[in-house]
This record gives structure tokens, C-alpha cells and sequence, in this order.
């Protein structure tokens, strides 16, 4: 009996044992690898005016104005216009791109800052930009075109997925993010081209990376652009989209930490 009780001690340690040594070896492979998405964009577009080419941009500049964002997300939608530099920099680095920072400068050092925020108050309520406005803004920054991007919603969720006695293995943790980008003529008022595009990011972790606003944003406007370059009104994009894909900026590896130490 007393064999058989030791014996069975045995089994349990053993199977215990080898528990902790598959949780020991997923906390480490997690560790020395970044969490990877997978990530879908759907979006939808305005089309493109026949006298109109993206291209365009090559020769006229296009500013970027502050995105907007409804009174229950403000705050969340500080970043979106720089992400939108970033890209537009990485992919048509040929565009004519009048950055965020010198857009607020260039309005504000002549004036119409006053007038920038009337037209924005009004943008949130018409989503219009309003004609007259637009041209004296404009011209101020010295843009014949203007994007003005727009976050409409974002909600981060967690769901677990795996646990071993009381601990935490493996979690789901996903983002929803739905923004919205138009293309606007300064010197007409006339808005040019416009679309929008929803993204879901999902991330299967150990540790408590979440699925941050910056990743989903830039997948949505990677699409987004994607769409406008090539004249498309509606697309689904997944990391199939490798150009895409690489515009999330994923935590660096640990031989990538070490080469720069």
C-alpha cells in the first residue's frame, strides 16, 4: 500500500514536473520572439474623379491636417496625422508631403489660427471643411491638396485562451479600429476622394503586450492608401499584403536589442 501510494506520488510529481516544463518553455519562446498579428482591413472609397490622378501629389503639395476624433475617443486620435506622414514617406516618398509639424507651424506663425480651429469645430458637426476657410489655410501652408483623417472607434478586448491550474497561459487580445481619410482641393472646397476603412488586429500572447492603437491605425491607413494608388473603392487586406504588413512596427527581437548594445 505504502509502494503503491509512493508510486502514485510519484506519477503526479512527475506529471506536475512535466507541466511546469512546457509552461516554462512557452513563457520562453514567447520571450524571444515578438508577438505576431494577424490582422484584417476592410475598406470602402469614394471613386476617383476621371481629371483626378494621385500622382497629382507628386507635383502639388498636400498637407496634413490634426485628425479628428468624437468627444468619447479625444485624445486617442493624437498620432494618427504623424503615422500618416510616416507612411506617406515609406510608400510615395515622390508626394510632395507638407508634415503635420509644418502644416500647425505655417497656420499658426500667419495667423489663422483662430480660423483653423472655427473650421475644425464645424468639420465635426458637417464633416465639411469649409470652402473659404480652406483656401485661406491653404494657401497659408502652401498646399493645393489637404488629407484630413478621422478616427470614428476603437475598442481593445482580452480573452484567455489557455490555462493551467490558475495561470494565465495564453490570451487573445485584439483591437477594432475604424478611421475614416479624405482628400480635399484647397483652392475649390471640392472634397476629392474619401474612404474608410475598419481593422480588426489580433495577437495570441503570453505576456501582456496589448494590441496597440499606433499597429491597428497603420495597417488601416496602409490599406487606405493602398486603395487611392490604385484607384480601388473597396478592398479586404490581410498580412497576405506583405507591403502592408510591414508597416506595423513589431517589438524587436532580442538579436536585434543585442546588435545595438
Amino acid at each position: 500500500m505504502l509502494q503503491s501510494a509512493g508510486s502514485g506520488f510519484a506519477v503526479a510529481a512527475h506529471g506536475a514536473s512535466r507541466a511546469g516544463l512546457l509552461v516554462l518553455l512557452l513563457v520562453t519562446a514567447t520571450a524571444c520572439s515578438p508577438s505576431i498579428y494577424g490582422w484584417t482591413v476592410r475598406t470602402s472609397a469614394t471613386p476617383q474623379a476621371a481629371s483626378f490622378s494621385p500622382w497629382a501629389l507628386a507635383r502639388e503639395p498636400v498637407a496634413i491636417f490634426e485628425a479628428h476624433a468624437p468627444g468619447g475617443l479625444r485624445g486617442n486620435e493624437l498620432g494618427l496625422s504623424f503615422y500618416l506622414a510616416d507612411i506617406l514617406k515609406a510608400v510615395t516618398p515622390e508626394f510632395k508631403v507638407v508634415s503635420p509639424q509644418d502644416t500647425a507651424t505655417r497656420i499658426n506663425t500667419r495667423g489663422l489660427a483662430a480660423e483653423y480651429v472655427r473650421m475644425r469645430t464645424d468639420y465635426e458637426q458637417t464633416n465639411l471643411l469649409e470652402a473659404s476657410a480652406l483656401k485661406k489655410l491653404g494657401a497659408a501652408v502652401e498646399a493645393r491638396y489637404a488629407f484630413q483623417p478621422r478616427l470614428v472607434s476603437f475598442t481593445q478586448t482580452m480573452t484567455e485562451r489557455w490555462k493551467f491550474a490558475d495561470f494565465r497561459i495564453v490570451q487573445t487580445r485584439s483591437s477594432i479600429l475604424r478611421l475614416s481619410l479624405q482628400l480635399w482641393d484647397t483652392h475649390t472646397g471640392e472634397p476629392v476622394w474619401a474612404s474608410i476603412a475598419e481593422a480588426i488586429v489580433s495577437s495570441e500572447v503570453i505576456l501582456q503586450d496589448p494590441v496597440f492603437l499606433e499597429d491597428a491605425a497603420r495597417v488601416a491607413l496602409g490599406s487606405v492608401l493602398a486603395d487611392f494608388l490604385r484607384g480601388r473603392t473597396g478592398t479586404t487586406y490581410t498580412p497576405l499584403n506583405k507591403a502592408v504588413d510591414s508597416l506595423i512596427r513589431r517589438p524587436p527581437s532580442p538579436e536585434e536589442e543585442q546588435e545595438k548594445k
